[in-house]
């Protein structure tokens, strides 16, 4: 590793300046994670699509990260809760292709189509809630409205009982907090791993019509199921992943139309798609700004640089979905009418493409203009320069959403 690394800003203040700053060193740059861990970030769309469609590299830290197999990352490492987990997140090959075809059932089509009821249901009780708000009170739309609508879809859809909920979502939020030190992350993903552990015998107990009630009765052609480990990491992931993009998909669009009146204008007079805000806006702010880690199974060039076998890789999808070779001059401009809005990597590519992405579409083509459909006065409260980042180089989203409901 020839390059001198750039730290990467953990509290993410300006995710898509740092990654303009990555991007200028070429389609991959060394980059520095916590703890001073050398990693690849992939900002070149084309390149990322082609390392995340092929074998060359892997998740799975055991097999191919010579930094874990030598014992260099300990359970002292803030992110080791993004790399140590035992599912499809970190499979790789065969065993993915297992993974995948066992939890796959769970995230059908129908299974999607079947929630839109209840989403509808959802997003109507918390405009309810916010239209009953004493006149000319700030809100915090973030709060109120982009972490409820997800979370709730998602345990609902997950079947998490009521007992369980505010204790998993609080853990789901340490989960991204960028300010945890490693002692921190190591308790919140001890906690998080016994709720869900809770999670599996309540519905070992009490079955229905859920996700961990299908991927605890899904068996493989052969009659092997899941592992009990493999299932509570699995179910991990799909909370965790299933309600952070969403809120900030929801975040980022709102504050991307609130920031550009005549294009909000144009949807909200039925000119243009909301797909085509929603594309855009996961395009222009990806809700995972970087995705730790893969990692090289091979030596891979690219350029003038060498990905030594063994190193770890990082896809940098807020960056690759910038990229200005696919999106010209105006990359960093948010345009609803951009020709090329859906060419993102927002839900990343190829064998780990997020199955909940069909999921996430939904619930924002139904939040979205919903919200505004009720508010069509809604309005910053403060200066949208004020807006804080949630303080994550992963997640991107805002720590809050202040608004006016109406028009003065």
């Amino acid at each position: 590793m020839s390059q001198e690394p750039i730290v990467l800003d953990l509290s993410g203040t300006d995710i898509q300046g740092e990654s303009a700053r990555i991007r200028a060193r070429g389609p991959v740059a060394l980059v520095e994670l916590p703890g001073g861990v050398p990693a690849w970030s992939v900002t070149d769309q084309a390149v990322l699509k082609d390392l995340l469609a092929g074998p060359r590299v892997s998740k799975d830290p055991r097999q191919h990260w010579s930094a874990f197999i030598n014992g260099e990352i300990t359970e002292a490492w803030p992110l080791l809760p993004w790399v140590a987990v035992d599912n499809m997140f970190t499979a790789y090959g065969g065993d993915h292709r297992r993974l995948r075809k066992l939890v796959s059932p769970a995230f059908t089509h129908r299974r999607t189509t079947v929630m839109q009821d209840r989403v509808n249901e959802i997003v109507t009780e918390l405009l309810d809630d916010l239209a009953a708000l004493p006149a000319g009170e700030v809100v915090d739309l973030r709060a109120r409205y982009c972490y409820p609508v997800p979370i709730r879809v998602i345990s609902e859809l997950m079947g998490v009982p009521a007992h369980l909920g505010p204790d998993m979502h609080r853990c789901v939020d340490g989960f991204f907090d960028g300010s945890f030190t490693a002692e921190q992350a190591q308790a919140n993903y001890v906690e998080m791993y016994g709720l869900v552990g809770q999670l599996v015998a309540y519905r070992r107990d009490n079955p229905g019509d859920d996700v961990t009630s299908v991927l605890i009765a899904t068996r493989d052609d052969d009659g092997s199921a899941l592992t009990e480990k493999e299932l509570v990491d699995t179910l991990m992931l799909v909370i965790n992943a299933g309600h952070e993009t969403t809120v900030n998909l929801l975040d980022q669009a709102i504050t991307a139309l609130l920031t550009h009146p005549a294009q909000l204008a144009e949807v909200t007079g039925e000119q243009v798609p909301w797909s085509d805000v929603i594309e855009e806006s996961l395009r222009y702010q990806a809700p995972v700004a970087h995705l730790p880690l893969r990692y090289a199974v091979e030596d891979i060039e690219i350029g003038d640089q060498i990905i030594t076998k063994g190193e770890a890789v990082l896809a940098s999808y807020a960056g690759a979905s910038r990229d200005p070779q696919l999106h010209g001059d105006t990359t960093d401009e948010f345009d609803i009418h951009r020709k090329t809005k859906e060419q993102h990597v927002a839900f990343g590519y190829g064998a780990h493409h997020c199955l909940g992405a069909p999921l996430a579409r939904m619930e924002a083509t139904t939040a979205l203009p919903a919200l505004f459909g009720r508010f069509p006065g809604l309005r910053f409260a403060v200066d949208p320069s004020e807006l804080t980042p949630i303080g994550s180089f992963i997640s991107n989203g805002h720590t809050a959403l202040p608004v006016y409901l109406n028009a003065e």
